[in-house]
């Protein structure tokens, strides 16, 4: 009787020119995670860190407008790539090498293909730390990754509306199935407060937080609704790194220290 086939090993490495990387998952989309991925990273740049954003969502890339850049990467040999400088970070992303509006109608392997490029071609240089704003789901992106790029942790971001953490347990399972490990959970738009003075829970309560028990994983904070967090990421100017003593940034900056403590 023949015998199985050994499964395959994957050689993984760092990302050239940086020391640690970090993914922002929530396996399902609309719950603010690009907003909290650029936050986060400048909370991270406030505490002492050089940091990298690499916005991983070729179908839908929002760094660009996150931190309104304009001007297209450069390429000095036709083989790599300049990532963009911005607020003191390097920046890329597939949205600022096409047009705005331009649909990226791309079958998995170009999607492969671009993931590589970003993560093997891009002139990284001096970074302490990688933030990697991830695509929804659980398929050749995140796959590509945790496969061939050494992970050092993720976060999870997510609503705590119930069919928001069903993708969030199934992320969870993927990252545990892969090896990778999971640092905590951030509950977005937990609540909004309003000019009553009210916290109205619009999305539900607890959730992200009864889910991190459950998978035993780290409860990292929650996050309100906030107008002035909305309209930072609709103007390009990152709220921590703005007004960094705003009350939302202060609960980032906690996050963030939690993070950092998790990595040096």
């Amino acid at each position: 009787m023949s015998q199985k086939p050994p499964p395959k090993q994957f050689i993984k490495t760092s990302i050239n020119g940086t020391k640690y990387t970090l993914l922002v998952s929530s396996a399902k989309g609309g719950v603010g995670k690009s907003t909290v991925a650029v936050n986060l990273a400048f909370a991270l740049q406030k505490l002492g860190l050089k940091i990298g954003i690499l916005d991983a969502d070729v179908y839908g890339p929002s760094l660009p407008k996150l931190l309104n850049l304009k001007e297209k990467p450069r390429s000095e040999d036709n083989k790599s790539i300049t990532p963009l400088e911005k607020f003191g970070a390097q920046c890329m992303s597939m949205g600022l090498l096409i047009d705005e509006q331009t649909p990226m109608m791309w079958r998995g392997p170009m999607v492969i293909s671009a993931i590589k490029t970003m993560t093997q071609k891009v002139l990284w240089k001096d970074r302490d730390i990688i933030i990697i704003d991830m695509p929804p789901g659980t398929g050749d992106t995140q796959l590509t990754f945790v496969q061939e790029v050494k992970i050092d942790g993720v976060i999870i971001v997510s609503t705590p509306q119930e069919l928001a953490l069903l993708d969030v347990k199934r992320g969870i399972q993927m990252f545990e199935k892969t090896g990778v490990k999971i640092l905590g959970l951030i509950d977005n738009m937990s609540f909004f407060k309003g000019d009553d003075g009210k916290e109205y829970k619009i999305f539900g309560k607890s959730g992200v937080k009864k889910t991190a028990e459950e998978f035993n994983k780290e409860f990292l904070g929650h996050l309100p609704l906030n107008q002035d967090l909305r309209s930072s990421a609709d103007y390009g100017e990152p709220l921590t790194y703005f007004k960094p003593d705003h009350e939302i940034s202060k609960l980032f900056e906690a996050i963030a220290k939690k993070i950092k403590q998790s990595f040096l």
